[in-house]
């Protein structure tokens, strides 16, 4: 059976305003989220990852504005009263009141936030910050089970219960950041964003981490919008991957698909600038130039300037997401290679062949869909 939406995010955009004219830091962004997947939103520093996502949890202030779309919350059936046609009927965030919002938020969807040290407060401890959301958004629940809840969330994330009364400073950064999750996880949400959670952290605690995110998401089934830079991150954590540049979404599909068979260029690049530890050598490719300045996108694909595949129609028309096989269907990509009209050349030889397997130290080899 096909899992069910829990959000739907339809032609987003987002921009910043400037002396010099509106940032286009998101551009007509769609997706969907299902219940208890894993979607990560993966590219490079400024592509409007963070936005999109603070513009999902209604967390953006002065000078960004959403400038069109809707995002579609899908109540699960039997949490929520039925209208009189007896259908749950989808809530579009972007119209929600301020007191709507704060009954949302925590209970549905709640962040955890980039950088855990400025996330918590300094000055008040752990169990106080935790009791803090829950006296906040359940006042009727008593003093001594929200102590309880306390202590049984940082026991779910890792923590032992006697550092409840530790304050931020006094813990690790792991720890810091299994604390964020445990007060994002206070009221049982449907939807987690989770904003590079592994940042600044050792590979060895990045590991406990995702270990951590793997199994609460198995346990309680909710779903997460996984932020990072770290394409070989979300090939081992997520179920569906969407690659943003520019404000847009220039490709999605699942981590098999993406992993075995890069459609984009850009991805195509993003993959084969990292090595493996085993196995043949082979060239870093890499990709040349910047990220373009969004107060000026380059007409046409925003890619193109740094695309070696690019050929007139890039520069002049923008790409809209196509469905590149039948095959696959899943995989989308916003690329005029894709569009027989445009280049009856066919798509070069790179790009249409599979990647040949990859060592056992691949993360697809590594995990197998779960962190070990």
């Amino acid at each position: 059976m096909a899992m069910e939406n829990v959000l739907e995010v339809k032609h987003v955009s987002v921009d910043y305003g400037s002396a010099s004219g509106a940032v286009h830091a998101v551009d007509d962004v769609s997706f969907n989220l299902k219940r208890g997947q894993i979607l990560g939103l993966a590219g490079e520093s400024g592509s409007g990852k963070s936005t999109l996502a603070y513009a999902v949890a209604r967390l953006l202030r002065p000078p960004a504005v959403v400038t069109q779309g809707q995002m579609l919350y899908y109540p699960r059936p039997g949490l929520e009263d039925k209208n009189e046609d007896d259908s749950l009927s989808p809530i579009d965030l972007l119209e929600l009141t301020p007191a709507e919002l704060r009954n949302f938020r925590w209970r549905k969807l709640s962040i955890v936030f980039q950088s855990a040290m400025n996330a918590l407060n300094p000055v008040l401890s752990i169990e106080t910050q935790i009791v803090d959301v829950l006296q906040a958004h359940n006042p009727s629940m008593p003093r001594k089970a929200q102590k309880a809840r306390a202590a049984e969330l940082v026991r779910m994330v890792g923590i032992a219960p006697d550092r409840l009364h530790a304050y931020p400073h006094e813990l690790s950064g792991g720890m810091r950041q299994r604390a964020v999750i445990a007060i994002a996880l206070a009221l049982n949400p449907e939807i987690i964003i989770m904003d590079e959670p592994t940042t600044a952290l050792d590979v060895v605690v990045q590991r406990e981490i995702l270990a951590e995110i793997m199994g609460l998401r198995k346990d309680f089934g909710f779903s997460v919008i996984f932020i990072t830079h770290d394409l070989s991150l979300l090939l081992e954590i997520a179920d569906q991957v969407a690659i943003m540049y520019a404000g847009r979404i220039v490709e999605t599909a699942t981590r098999e698909q993406l992993y075995r068979h890069p459609r984009h260029p850009y991805t195509y690049g993003l993959l084969h600038s990292f090595p493996s530890l085993h196995g043949a050598r082979r060239s870093m490719l890499g990709i040349p130039g910047s990220p373009p300045d969004l107060r000026a996108v380059p007409p046409g694909c925003a890619f193109n300037p740094r695309c070696s595949f690019a050929f007139g129609a890039c520069q002049t028309a923008v790409p809209a997401l196509l469905t590149p096989s039948s095959e696959a269907p899943e995989q989308r990509v916003a690329c005029h290679l894709y569009d027989a009209s445009l280049n009856p050349d066919g798509v070069p030889s790179k790009l249409r062949a599979a990647e040949p397997a990859q060592p056992d130290d691949s993360p697809l080899a590594l995990r197998k869909g779960e962190v070990q």
